[in-house]
């Protein structure tokens, strides 16, 4: 009886959604909340470039199905949400995660860190709209949810390609947000702090406030059941670059000079 009453909780906490699509899932964040939606109810189409690491995923729970696919090609990504539609059903909540980062150093300066994470970060999210919007707006039913980061709010040393790509992904989602709720769509805008994955791994500086995966898959759910606009965590992390963003210039340059690194 426990089983059955933890399974209806949990189907109740993503608001009906039957399908949902994960880009990103290989790793991190991605993998941790396509396991919690699917242990919530959820038929989950989880997408990577790595095909290994999408079927170690789906070995793990049988609702989650592996749809390989570079989220840079946008007509792979279109062929893909055909393909999910065509095999689990019509998507109601697309989640675009997938992204990557890749220090810059003002003093060193060169394009290619900006393009590859436009690329990645910012078409990729826009190629997967392309893919579920039109449908979803035809259908007046829908939630996308877009992963940004709360180094978008405010220029930071080092991160001056990854900041500028969720800087774009927050402004974009802004504007989509009265147009897309006009017709019955949902969107949202994840912007974490620091999480432990791959990527954070590789960071050789302290970094304030860091969660698990699994707690950000969590809060993010969360944020999806309530329909949020804005999904923000760790708390203290949300707040202390929130307060940031209202500072000063003056004071702020002189906060954010203490973390160049001198040579």
């Amino acid at each position: 009886m426990t089983d059955k009453s933890t399974a209806g909780r949990r189907q109740r906490t993503v608001n009906g959604t039957r399908v949902a699509w994960v880009t990103g899932a290989g790793k991190g964040i991605g993998r941790a909340l396509a396991l919690e939606l699917a242990r919530r109810g959820v038929t989950v189409a989880v997408s990577a470039r790595t095909e290994a690491d999408l079927e170690t995923l789906a070995a793990e729970h049988p609702r989650l199905h592996p749809f390989p696919v570079d989220v840079t090609d946008e007509a792979a990504m279109a062929a893909t949400a055909e393909a999910i539609r065509r095999d689990l059903g019509e998507v109601d909540l697309a989640v675009f995660n997938a992204g990557t980062h890749k220090p810059v150093d003002g003093r060193t300066f060169s394009a290619q860190p900006f393009r590859t994470l436009m690329e990645v970060n910012v078409m990729g999210v826009i190629h997967g709209l392309a893919a579920v919007v039109p449908r979803m707006v035809a259908r007046r039913a829908g939630h996308v949810a877009i992963m940004g980061s709360v180094s978008g709010y405010r220029g930071l040393p080092t991160a001056a390609a990854y900041g500028a790509s969720k800087a774009a992904l927050n402004n974009m989602a802004e504007a989509l947000k009265p147009e897309l709720e006009s017709c019955g769509v949902s969107v949202s805008i994840i912007n974490p702090g620091f999480v432990r994955t791959p990527l954070t791994d590789r960071n050789d500086f302290h970094m304030p406030f860091l969660v698990e995966p699994e707690y950000a898959a969590e809060k993010i759910v969360r944020g999806l059941e309530a329909k949020r606009f804005e999904i923000a965590f760790p708390f203290r992390m949300a707040v202390f670059m929130k307060l940031a963003k209202v500072l000063p210039q003056g004071l702020y340059f002189a906060l954010t000079r203490r973390m160049v690194r001198h040579r």
